[in-house]
């Protein structure tokens, strides 16, 4: 599985860590050997909303290249979903099978037209938001609809992480990685639990 995760400025940088470091794991634990992933922008550099300055790997690549795409959210994601070359950029991703994202990174999927149709959640406080871009919208910490995953605000990210494991591969591999992550919160939500369209 090829990974791309979509960094921007002024995201919010757990809303992109705790996935990343939750399915990463999959490759340090030697479960999936051919897990890679790239982190993507349309820059070389990106600064997060707390200044940290990130170097990515790929500036602008085709996402149709890879398996799974992530989009954090952060407050830039209300001014992006109004950017055209980044939309069509995103939009690039549109036979990538996962799409998944996290808080208000739910916006920046919507806009590129990916949750249309769909059952969608994002942080709580960002609800409202995202309502003209799904079919409903529901308060949840992790959600499933079909290949598409969201997740709630910022710390609902590992919980997303170990949820799509769960969902892709096992409740035991979830509960493996969860052990090495030091994470007692995640809860194993069970066949099917979430996905609304199952």
């Amino acid at each position: 599985m090829k990974m791309a995760f979509i960094l921007f400025d002024d995201m919010t940088t757990l809303d992109f860590s705790g996935f990343h470091n939750a399915v990463t794991w999959l490759k340090k634990l030697d479960i999936v050997e051919d897990l890679s992933w790239d982190l993507c922008s349309t820059h070389k550099e990106v600064k997060d909303d707390r200044g940290m300055i990130i170097t990515v790997d790929k500036v602008t690549p085709d996402l149709s290249e890879y398996n799974l795409i992530f989009t954090p959210g952060g407050v830039a994601t209300r001014q992006l979903i109004h950017d055209k070359p980044f939309v069509d950029w995103l939009q690039t991703a549109q036979e990538v099978q996962y799409k998944v994202s996290v808080c208000t990174g739910a916006l920046l999927l919507g806009a590129a037209g990916f949750t249309k149709e769909k059952t969608i959640t994002s942080n709580p406080l960002a609800l409202d938001l995202v309502k003209p871009y799904c079919k409903e919208v529901v308060k949840a910490r992790v959600l499933r609809d079909g290949d598409l995953f969201t997740g709630g605000g910022i710390t609902c990210s590992v919980d997303l992480g170990l949820f799509f494991i769960e969902s892709i591969y096992s409740k035991e591999t979830a509960q493996e990685v969860q052990r090495y992550m030091d994470y007692p919160y995640y809860v194993s939500q069970g066949e099917n639990h979430g996905d609304p369209s199952n």
